[in-house]
């Protein structure tokens, strides 16, 4: 029988805290659905910690390439029409698969949803910043300088993310933040009111804090939303504003670390940016990309 949802873990070096996720999972009320974990290419043991559940989860190993990847993998692998993300050092509450299905249904024009969530922090309760206060409907602009989708807390369509084709696998970070910009453009955002995801933070293998200089990824995501015909002049011109800034803030700090040729090229960017010419940030796109990758070699 087709599930209802299918539940995708991406992990990588997480042996102490995956089996936590896992187990939240198989704790829901709705028992109608798939788990798949997707090991990213893990040397601690994670894989081999997981043979304990036997034929309980569908899971996959795949070489490390990032958690975009990971997360496509395990969508590509998904059965059923709905898509539901869980970080491997985030839990659910026990009903959240059924508040969420619940809601999905009575939304049926809703593509995308999401819960509130408990934050924790090294150990501790902590209570988000008002800029991260979760809100529904049209939040493209809002979203702009502050991400407020949560992985864990979402629920979408399959046909939706796969019709986007997924995250974008040269972004090492902030791939999250790219699609659900992506998705943005064209959809709502719905909001069960409820907090059924606990979010854990602070250990020091997070990749917010392994990863240098994440807004270089942010400024792809907001570049590569130019080339879209879908804007309207008025989020088009707040795309605008907010690369502009990013990408001057960023060129400055590199100008200070004497990387005067990366520099120009965000300074270009953010130039090309007020322009707006098709065929310019087309170019923009392929030099960010590349400098991605020449920064990823050197590290």
């Amino acid at each position: 029988m087709t599930p209802d949802v299918s539940v995708i873990i991406p992990t990588y070096n997480r042996r102490a805290m995956l089996p936590e996720a896992i187990d939240s999972v198989l704790a829901q009320s709705n028992q109608s659905f798939e788990l798949i974990v997707v090991d990213d290419g893990s040397t601690d043991g994670s894989a081999e910690n997981l043979a304990r559940l036997g034929q309980t989860i569908r899971f996959e190993r795949i070489d490390h390439c990032g958690p975009a990847s990971a997360r496509n993998r395990g969508v590509a692998m998904a059965r059923a029409p709905l898509i539901a993300f869980l970080d491997s050092d985030d839990l659910w509450a026990p009903t959240k698969l059924e508040r969420q299905l619940a809601f999905m249904r009575a939304n049926l024009d809703c593509a995308i949803s999401q819960t509130n969530e408990i934050w924790i922090r090294n150990g501790r309760r902590v209570n988000p910043g008002l800029r991260h206060r979760k809100r529904a409907g049209d939040i493209f602009i809002d979203s702009l300088r502050t991400c407020l989708i949560s992985m864990s807390a979402t629920m979408m369509r399959t046909e939706l993310f796969r019709s986007l084709t997924g995250f974008d696998e040269s972004m090492l970070a902030a791939e999250d933040y790219d699609l659900w910009l992506r998705i943005l453009i064209g959809h709502e955002a719905g909001l069960l009111d409820e907090s059924l995801v606990t979010r854990r933070a602070g250990h020091p293998d997070q990749l917010s804090a392994t990863t240098p200089a994440l807004d270089r990824f942010r400024i792809l995501a907001l570049t590569k939303l130019l080339a879209y015909d879908r804007l309207s002049p008025a989020r088009r011109t707040a795309v605008v504003e907010v690369l502009v800034e990013k990408c001057r803030v960023y060129a400055g700090g590199l100008t200070r670390r004497g990387r005067i040729d990366q520099a120009r090229l965000y300074e270009s960017v953010a130039e090309q940016a007020q322009t707006c010419r098709a065929t310019e940030i087309g170019c923009a796109i392929n030099s960010i990309r590349s400098t991605l990758r020449e920064v990823a070699y050197e590290h």
